[in-house]
């Protein structure tokens, strides 16, 4: 119920991004451009390269109301932790602007919170051996910011030079052909 909350924020943001995308098709290729120039600086303020990009907002106050106040919960946390989530999140985005479609955008952004999610789920099945990744992942929290940050970089060259474009050209190139075996 909690994943479901912040995956109805992201999944609606998403639609509509996916929709004013859909409205700025024409100017596709800059708007691209320019988002990557964006996805750059995002990815840099992810790896910490940026001062001032490593802010965080967060809601203290947690609802009383058991398991159905997780919905509320998961939307609090889709409100509230965005600034920390953000970059990779905002590259969600942007791919759902430059892709075009509130389905498309909503699609995006719900793969995205089942990539978000699935931790949330592994962890309270394997609470206990989940403490002792915890422990390792604080302890790596650089390595790990610095690679997701180098991986937002790459993608926003890739959309900055045009490659993103031609790459999702071939990928749906292979995709035009393809039939299920049933």
């Amino acid at each position: 119920l909690f994943i479901a909350g912040f995956t109805f924020v992201f999944v609606a943001v998403g639609g509509f991004i996916g929709w004013l995308g859909d409205l700025f098709m024409n100017y596709a290729d800059p708007i691209t451009r320019v988002l990557g120039g964006l996805t750059i600086v995002l990815g840099l303020a992810f790896m910490g390269v940026l001062p001032g990009f490593a802010r965080e907002f967060r809601f203290h106050r947690l609802p009383r109301a058991g398991l159905a106040g997780a919905p509320l919960l998961g939307v609090l946390f889709g409100l509230g932790w965005t600034p920390c989530i953000g970059p990779t999140l905002a590259a969600v985005q942007t791919l759902a602007f430059i892709e075009g479609g509130a389905g498309r955008g909503m699609l995006l952004s719900l793969i995205y919170c089942v990539g978000l999610g699935l931790p949330f789920i592994l962890a309270s099945l394997v609470y206990r051996r989940a403490l002792e990744a915890f422990t390792w992942l604080k302890r790596h929290t650089r390595t790990v910011t610095v690679v997701g940050g180098v991986m937002l970089v790459l993608v926003g060259l890739m959309m900055v030079t045009g490659l993103w474009t031609e790459l999702t050209i071939v990928m749906q190139g292979w995709a035009v052909n393809f039939q299920t075996v049933i």
